[in-house]
């Protein structure tokens, strides 16, 4: 009876020592997990940091150094964390996308959508197109392998080359082409991919209308998904005016959204570009006031940094140089291929887009070959080919060579896109203009620290003696920097147009503030359209 008694409270003690066991081995696996996560972002941002210190680092855009550090650490066989495709998919890169697409003006997209388009569609066709081809011809690869590597390395990804063109101050057009082509690119890269593995594990057969249907099906939905979250929150912010919480809202829609799409069947890139271009273009006009833009612009800027610093490192620390040794020469025909292929689609598209596009929008040639030269793959491509199932006996084969080819854009693109803009003379006054803005910054901020100062000994509340000093010192640092102005404006006359330029935009941002103002006070309901965007052209 004892012993009978005894037993369920001995059953509950092993019961409850298990449980214990059980949480103590999940707490010990969350504090390793946060431990890796600390060190990828103490290494990860203390490069990064360094390559703002260090003069002779700045030369290289900082997150092709972070890479660099991560392939060290791989020699070393020094493994970080490991980088599943899910996290790079799901984590780093809704943030990555909702970021370029919240700084992409709408009036700049739709002056170049016509080779934006042809870029990210039918360049994604040519490049897997040519891949295919290659690489079942040339390399003797099988149709799996060929069929994924040429969707994988579909993905441009020119995060540290847009990173050079915002630092160098490249011509902003440059910068919008290969903005929206990745972005958009992308989106059609992740949806030629899951169309294309089908087939590669043959269980479905390659049929062009179905293709096209399954196509339309997965953009429609996401630029649905995309519209109506974005609008939705757009005039949702129009309620309050409360920045912590308007910039939450931007956070929230960039992961939301790419869920809700993948949950529906549609592309979760394509849906959080969309929505991140009407929020940046229209839900930040209507919804929120200047310094409320400017926070949640500087609370993304600062959240792509973060990314990148980490994704970069990752992926770096993640390559297996074993393996690429077993493949350089598909590596090398793979690499061959891409260029060839980048190549044919750029200059061929580029020279249909100016054919059938007014005469002042052609794309120059110097241009042209920017863009060929600065179409890196990373992080997507990287992330579509170690989604490849494990079932797939040439999953090594293709994940080796996505890496090496990534590796190539990467470090040898990357690192002579510098020399390269240099040579092409694409660089031009832009250095100059950022001096010149800079003064033109500096004398503002002066005149109104004498606005100030003035005011103060108007109501007499600081000595006038030592208002009059301070006036005196301050108004010979206004007269220095003019005299510096008149300077640049006497060498570069350029520096005018620019000037009449800057004072453009401004004038156009105060009178869409101005309408958004009128609409969060309830006085109007309709954004009206710029009216001196003709006036001041003309």
């Amino acid at each position: 009876m004892v012993l009978e008694s005894g037993l369920p409270d001995l059953h509950g003690v092993l019961a409850t020592a298990a449980a214990a066991t059980d949480i103590m081995v999940e707490d010990a696996a969350i504090e390793e997990n946060l431990r890796q996560f600390l060190l990828v972002l103490s290494v990860s941002l203390g490069v990064a940091t360094l390559s703002r210190v260090v003069s002779w680092l700045r030369n290289i855009p900082y997150t092709l150094l972070l890479l660099l550090v991560g392939l060290g650490l791989a020699v070393l066989n020094v493994r970080l964390v490991n980088l599943s495709p899910g996290l790079i998919l799901f984590i780093f890169l809704p943030p990555l996308l909702f970021e370029a697409a919240w700084n992409i003006r709408w009036e700049n997209l739709k002056r170049d959508w016509i080779p934006i388009v042809l870029y990210a569609i039918v360049g994604v066709v040519i490049c897997v197109g040519a891949l295919l081809w290659g690489l079942l011809n040339v390399a003797g690869a099988s149709l799996a392998t060929a069929l994924l590597v040429g969707a994988s390395l579909s993905a441009t990804d020119p995060v540290s080359v847009v990173a050079l063109f915002r630092e160098l101050g490249v011509n902003k057009r440059l910068t919008t082409l290969m903005e929206g082509e990745s972005l958009f690119n992308d989106g059609v890269a992740v949806v030629a991919f899951n169309l294309v593995i089908g087939i590669a594990l043959g269980v479905e057969q390659f049929d062009l209308s179905v293709t096209i249907a399954q196509f339309l099906v997965f953009t429609g939905i996401a630029v649905s998904t995309g519209a109506l979250i974005g609008f939705g929150i757009s005039f949702l912010t129009q309620r309050f005016d409360l920045p912590l919480v308007e910039q939450s809202l931007t956070l929230v829609s960039a992961y939301g959204t790419y869920i809700v799409a993948e949950e529906l069947g549609g592309s979760g890139v394509i849906a959080v570009v969309t929505t991140a271009l009407i929020l940046g273009n229209f839900g930040s006009r209507i919804g929120m006031n200047p310094r409320t833009r400017l926070v949640v612009s500087e609370f993304w800027e600062f959240l792509a940094f973060f990314v990148n610093s980490i994704v970069f490192l990752l992926i770096g620390d993640q390559v297996e140089f074993s393996s690429l040794s077993n493949y350089t020469e598909s590596i090398g025909i793979a690499i061959a291929t891409m260029l060839l292929a980048r190549l044919i689609s750029v200059f061929g598209l580029s020279f249909f887009s100016n054919m059938i596009t007014p005469d002042n929008t052609d794309i120059s040639w110097q241009g042209q070959t920017v863009l060929w030269w600065g179409g890196l793959r990373g992080s997507v491509s990287v992330a579509l080919a170690l989604s490849v199932p494990a079932a797939l006996a040439e999953r090594e084969e293709i994940i080796a060579t996505v890496f090496g080819v990534m590796l190539f854009t990467l470090l040898v693109q990357g690192l002579t896109t510098k020399p390269l803009l240099e040579a092409l003379n694409l660089l031009g006054d832009q250095p100059l203009r950022q001096e010149y803005m800079q003064a033109i910054a500096r004398r503002v901020a002066l005149n109104r620290v004498i606005g100030r100062i003035k005011e103060l000994m108007e109501r007499q509340e600081v000595d006038a003696e030592f208002g009059r000093y301070q006036l005196a010192l301050v108004q010979g640092q206004v007269d220095k920097l003019q005299e510096e102005l008149q300077t640049l404006q006497a060498k570069y006359p350029d520096l005018q147009t620019f000037a009449a330029e800057q004072i453009k935009e401004e004038l156009l941002a105060i009178e869409s503030d101005t309408y958004a103002e009128f609409i969060r006070a309830g006085q109007i309901k309709d954004e009206l359209a710029p009216l001196l965007q003709e006036v001041l052209v003309d």
